[in-house]
């Protein structure tokens, strides 16, 4: 498993952006799929983007065109630029990692490592 620590997070008005960073050691980064997810209050947690070390990135429809995925291997970071932000956007977003995945999935339970959570409010 890898540790991850996510940084980033805040308070933006609707239309805003801001760039959530995730930090990641312990094991090779760039065999990892790296993804974000996120879990608004009384929501389930749901998958918002995601890149594997094909570099191939998938994104969820809600987000598509509004939010970037990237990462740095030098680093062992991977970003979620977040643009075009909406009240809806609000919630705990979390970084996670998949050990030896070409192609990034998108449910939850193929992830084995998770952060900690950063918290994005979006204000109307």
């Amino acid at each position: 498993q890898v540790q991850l620590v996510e940084s980033g997070g805040g308070l933006v008005q609707a239309g805003g952006s801001l760039r959530l960073s995730c930090a990641a050691s312990g094991r090779t980064f760039s065999s990892y799929a790296m993804a974000w997810f996120r879990q608004a209050p009384g929501k389930e947690r749901e998958f918002v983007a995601a890149v594997g070390w094909s570099a191939n990135s998938i994104y969820a429809d809600s987000v598509k065109g509004r939010f970037t995925i990237s990462s740095d291997n030098a680093k062992n970071t991977v970003y979620l630029q977040m643009n075009s932000l909406k009240p809806e956007d609000t919630a705990v977003y979390y970084c996670a990692a998949a050990g030896g995945r070409y192609y990034p999935p998108r449910n939850d339970y193929e992830y084995e490592s998770w952060g900690q959570g950063t918290q994005v409010t979006v204000s109307s």
